[in-house]
């Protein structure tokens, strides 16, 4: 009787080792998926951190391309600028009529001073163009919210990014679509790009 009941006794101890492993075994396994589907966000996050690397480095050689191009018109325009309208020697051999060569040497003037304005409002053009940087935004239905531009990029951020959002301030500074004037017969929307000036640590 008494083996029997040692029997017993070692058999009810085994059986509790046994369902205390299998509850270990339940709560490490539980604790791997966790972890892997963690890890899976934490992929899908990469994933859309590169994309925005990726649109930030295409954004960074548009930028680029507008510096070589303001760069070409300033030394058309240095060119023009510095040319004489007549050297010394060209007027000696001009026709000897004062009023035909004043008539002659205005349209040229004329020319090129429509070429300056014309090459400054490109200037002006490439530099409001080059002023806009950083976040460009497509997709957006035209007359969806216009004056709510800025909290709609908020959204977006706190939507898509929101352990991002709270760990940073993102301030922007200006929100408008380009190109600034609405084409009608233009099918899909117009852009919105977002210039932040920079994203401040809360922290700091």
């Amino acid at each position: 009787m008494r083996r029997q009941r040692n029997r017993t006794k070692l058999s009810m101890e085994d059986i509790e080792f046994r369902t205390t492993l299998l509850r270990s075994l339940k709560n490490c396994l539980e604790a791997a998926d966790k972890l892997s589907k963690a890890l899976e966000k934490t992929g899908e996050t990469a994933d859309k951190c590169s994309e925005i690397l990726k649109k930030s480095n295409e954004t960074l050689d548009v930028v680029i391309k507008n510096q070589l191009e303001i760069k070409h018109t300033l030394t058309e325009i240095k060119n023009i600028i510095q040319t004489p309208n007549s050297r010394p020697e060209e007027r000696k051999n001009q026709v000897k009529d004062s009023k035909c060569e004043e008539a002659k040497n205005t349209q040229p003037e004329k020319q090129n001073e429509k070429r300056i304005r014309k090459y400054e409002d490109s200037v002006r053009s490439l530099w409001d163009s080059f002023k806009r940087t950083n976040i460009r935004i497509i997709g957006v239905p035209e007359d969806e919210r216009e004056q709510d531009i800025e909290n709609l990029f908020k959204e977006i951020m706190t939507e898509n990014f929101p352990h991002l959002v709270k760990e940073i301030d993102l301030q922007v500074q200006e929100a408008q679509r380009t190109p600034n004037k609405r084409n009608p017969k233009r099918t899909t929307p117009r852009h919105i790009i977002i210039k932040m000036p920079r994203a401040k640590d809360r922290e700091s």
